[in-house]
């Protein structure tokens, strides 16, 4: 995994074999955690056409739909691969700061 862009305090755009992540950092009161999904297709569309602008609207969008708060109805939280993919997540973004 690597990562490809990244906006302080909010992102990080990963790339595993060919699979591009968006990693998003949810802070609700003082409860954090990551939120990782695989983009789908139309949301690498949209970021195809629209560039940094459409990642931080997306992480927005995830941000406050709050998929880790308890009782949640966010869409996001049947996507979040931060349990499987995770360590991975940890190991690029370390990598990527050492550089």
């Amino acid at each position: 995994m690597i990562v490809l862009d990244h906006q302080p305090h909010a992102w990080f755009l990963l790339d595993l074999e060919g699979q591009i992540y968006l990693d998003v950092h949810c802070s609700h009161s003082a409860f954090d955690y990551s939120v990782l999904i695989a983009m789908n297709e139309d949301e690498l569309k949209q970021y195809r056409s629209k560039g940094r602008a459409y990642l931080d609207k997306l992480a927005e969008d995830i941000h406050y739909s709050a998929p880790g708060a308890r009782g949640s109805a966010s869409i996001y939280r049947t996507r979040d691969v931060t349990s499987e993919l995770g360590d991975l997540v940890t190991a690029a973004i370390a990598e990527w700061r050492t550089r």
